[in-house]
C-alpha cells in the first residue's frame, strides 16, 4: 500500500509542453513546458501580464493554444470535443480573483448553484449536508444564510473555494488568492490553500505575484519572464539564482 501511495504521488497529473500562445503580434506564451504531479502545489510566479492567467485558461480549455499539448488527467485538452470538455472541467475547481459569487444569492444558495445543475440525483439532505461540509471546511459554517454583501473580501475569498470544492474536484486553479486582501487574511488564505490540498488530496496550480504566498503554498514554484519559465524548483532553489530578473522580483517583492 506504501509502495502504491508512492507511484500515485508521483504521477503527473498536468503536463505542457512546448506551449505558444498569441494574441494578434502579442507572443504572450512562448515556449511554456511545466509538469505537476499527484497532490502538488505548483505556484506560477510573474509579473502582471506576463501569462499566468492565459496559461489556466489553456489548462482547461477557456482558451486554444496556436502550438503544444496540454495533458490534463490523462487527457489532451485541445483535442477535446465540447462535451468531453465539460465533463474535464467538473474535475477542474476554479478560485477565481473576485471570487465570482452571485450577489443576489445568500451563501447557502451559492453553493447549492453547482451541485443542483451537475449533480441532479443528490436528494436535498445530500445537498444540505455537502454544503454544510465544505463551508465547515473553510471554516464559515456561521455564514450559511448570510449575502455576499454581508461578507468581508477574505469571507468572499473563502466561500469563493467551498463553492469550488463543492464538486470534490481533483485539480484547483486558484488565480491571485491573496490579491486586495490585508496580510492577516492572506496568511489565513495561505493556510487554506495547503489544508485543501491535504484534507481533499488536490493537486493545485496557484498563479500569483505574492512572495509569501508562494513560500508558504508551493511545493515547486516556476518563474514566468517573458512568456518563458526561466527557473522551476523549490523556493529557495528559484531564488537562490543569480538571474538578475529573479532577484529584481524578490527585491521589490513583486510590486508592479
Amino acid at each position: 500500500m506504501e509502495t502504491q501511495n508512492k507511484i500515485e504521488e508521483k504521477e503527473i497529473v498536468i503536463s505542457i509542453m512546448d506551449l505558444y500562445k498569441s494574441f494578434g503580434k502579442n507572443e504572450v506564451l512562448r515556449g511554456v513546458n511545466l509538469e505537476v504531479k499527484n497532490k502538488e502545489n505548483v505556484v506560477v510566479l510573474g509579473r502582471s501580464g506576463t501569462g499566468k492567467s492565459v496559461l489556466i485558461k489553456i489548462i482547461c480549455g477557456l482558451l486554444k493554444p496556436d502550438q503544444g499539448s496540454v495533458n490534463v488527467l490523462g487527457k489532451e485538452v485541445e483535442l477535446l470535443n465540447e462535451k468531453e470538455l465539460q465533463k474535464l472541467r467538473l474535475q477542474i475547481g476554479f478560485s477565481f480573483q473576485s471570487s465570482a459569487l452571485y450577489d443576489s444569492m445568500t451563501v447557502r444558495e451559492n453553493l447549492a448553484f453547482p451541485l443542483v445543475r451537475h449533480s441532479k440525483h443528490l436528494s436535498k439532505k445530500e445537498v444540505q449536508e455537502q454544503i454544510e461540509r465544505v463551508l465547515d471546511a473553510v471554516g464559515l459554517l456561521q455564514t450559511i444564510n448570510q449575502m455576499p454583501s454581508e461578507l468581508s473580501g477574505g469571507q468572499r475569498k473563502r466561500i469563493g473555494i467551498a463553492r469550488t470544492l463543492i464538486l470534490q474536484p481533483k485539480i484547483m486553479l486558484y488565480d491571485e488568492p491573496t490579491s486586495g486582501l490585508d496580510p492577516i487574511t492572506s496568511i489565513e488564505i495561505n493556510k487554506l490553500i495547503n489544508q485543501v490540498k491535504h484534507q481533499f488530496n488536490t493537486t493545485s496550480i496557484i498563479i500569483t505575484h505574492d512572495l509569501t504566498c508562494a513560500k508558504t503554498t508551493g511545493d515547486k514554484v516556476a518563474m514566468l519572464f517573458d512568456g518563458k519559465f526561466i527557473k522551476q524548483g523549490t523556493f529557495d532553489e528559484v531564488f537562490a539564482s543569480d538571474d538578475e530578473r529573479i532577484q529584481n522580483f524578490y527585491k521589490y517583492n513583486f510590486i508592479t
